[in-house]
Order: C-alpha cells, then structure tokens, then sequence
C-alpha cells in the first residue's frame, strides 16, 4: 500500500492570472499523491488541457470530472463544439494526457483508508433544486429572473443533441447510476461530483434562486446507496465539510480572488480527502 495522500481541488477558473499562478505552485508532497478535480477548470479548451497537462506531470493520478465552465462554448474559444460533442471532445484529450474521466474504469485508491473506488460522475442539474414557492422549473426560473439571478449557463452552456440541460441530466444520471450499481459492493466509493449530490449544501447560498443551477434531487440518496466514505464537489465557492447521513462532504473549491478576501472565507488549497473509518468532528 502506498503512503500517498487523496487529494481533491475544483473551481480553479485559471483565467485569473492569480489563479493560475496559484496551480502552478501546486505540489504533491508524496510521488503517490492522487489529485481529483472537480470541474470548472477553465473555459477554453487550450487552458483545460494546459492545467490538466501541469498537474499530471505533477501526480500519480488526475481525475477529473467537468463542471459548468468547460461546457461553455464561449466565443473566444477557438474550439466552438456545442455540448455532448464539447464533453467527448474533453474527455478524449484526457485521455491523451492520462488524466482519468467518468468515461473511465473507475480506479481503486489503494492508498491510506482502502482501498475505496474513485467515481468520477458528469452529473448536471435538472432545475429540481427550484426556489421553495415555486411548484415547476418554468415558474422558478421566472422567479430567479425577477430577482435578477441568472447562471450564464443559460446561454453558453448548450446541451446538444439533448432538447434541454434537464434531459441531458437524465440521461447522465440514468447512465451512471448502472454504473455506480456494477461497483464491487465489498468497496466503499469516493464520489466525486462538480455539483453537489444533495440540496442541503445550496441552504446557505447567498441567493437562494441559484441553487436551481446546482444538482438534483435524483442524487439524493447516492451517497447512501453506492456507500460512499466521501462526497467531493466544487460550484458553490463555499469551501467547507458538512456530514449527512454520516457521509463525509468536501466543498473543494478555489473561486474568484475577489471571494479569497471574504471574511471566513479560507485561503485556496488542497483538500485532503480522508478515507476509511471516520470520526464525524
């Protein structure tokens, strides 16, 4: 067994020179350090496969699973494939760099606490997080722009050949939930997600209408059903550890230099991701 560490990082959003000057200092402190990344990497493709690149020259192992940001098409990428086509596009440059994807086998971290299967899950949002009047996604939706709240994904992030992000994100979680079921059942999982699993982390989001841009309630029991001994995720910019149902959940994100200054807002890092028995603190 390896003596490495179980490390994860999301939300780098590296077209923030400090925030690329901050991957570039990253380093594992063991050759056996494993990296997962939970999404929002960047927006163009040059700079995903740049980050991708520097990081897995530096690990073990990379995970990544994408967030919101590198599905954008975004008029300064030169790379402008819409949706599914963006994804694979994606995952086949992971592939070259030997970076692992939800495309992947799922690897077994052997190290401290396992061994425990990694999954990396493309799970997107179906507007089932809606505000809490609101009985339908049309009338949340109505409501979040009243308020003046609405995520970009609403016009870069484009599901083709899906009619909708809702039914994309069926498709994902009908798909990886066969998958997640085919798991060993002797193993414990380390779940590794760009939006969270269950609504509860998105209580606290200082708008409250966004948090129908976050996940789904179809994921709520997942954690639970496919034994996780941790649930990674990013998105919310609100690093911290919360526990439900006794499951381990680690917001792991960087965010935008302005949200560093914030007060208790933490200075970026890596996260260590503990596996095996735990102690709920």
């Amino acid at each position: 067994m390896g003596h490495g560490r179980l490390l994860a990082i999301s939300d780098l959003h590296i077209a923030y020179p400090e925030n690329r000057a901050f991957l570039e200092g990253l380093r594992p402190e063991s050759p056996d350090d494993w990296l997962l990344v939970a999404g929002d990497v960047a927006e163009k493709v040059e700079d995903i496969t740049w980050a991708l690149e520097t990081l897995k020259d530096r690990f073990a192992t990379v995970v990544w699973t994408p967030g919101n940001h590198e599905l954008w098409t975004h008029r300064a990428d030169p790379v402008q494939l819409r949706g599914e086509a963006r994804y694979r596009h994606l995952v086949d440059i992971c592939r070259g760099l030997g970076v692992l994807t939800p495309e992947d086998p799922y690897a077994v971290w052997e190290g401290p606490g396992g061994p425990a299967v990694v999954a990396p899950l493309f799970i997107g949002y179906d507007y089932t997080f809606r505000t809490e009047t609101a009985s339908t996604k049309e009338e949340s939706l109505a409501q979040a722009e009243k308020a003046g709240v609405v995520c970009t994904d609403e016009f870069m992030l484009h599901p083709d050949p899906y009619p909708s992000r809702d039914a994309w994100c069926e498709a994902r979680v009908t798909g990886t939930e066969a998958r997640l079921r085919a798991v060993d059942p002797a193993l414990p999982t380390v779940l590794v997600n760009h939006y969270p699993l269950v609504r509860e982390p998105t209580r606290v989001l200082r708008y409250p209408e966004f948090a129908q841009w976050c996940g789904t309630v179809r994921t709520a029991d997942w954690h639970v059903r496919f034994r996780a001994a941790a649930v990674v995720y990013g998105h919310l910019h609100i690093p911290r550890t919360t526990w439900y149902d006794g499951v381990r959940f680690e917001e792991v994100s960087v965010g935008y230099p302005r949200e560093w200054s914030r007060d208790r807002h933490p200075s970026p890092r890596l996260h260590e991701i503990p596996v095996g028995a735990q102690e709920r603190c």
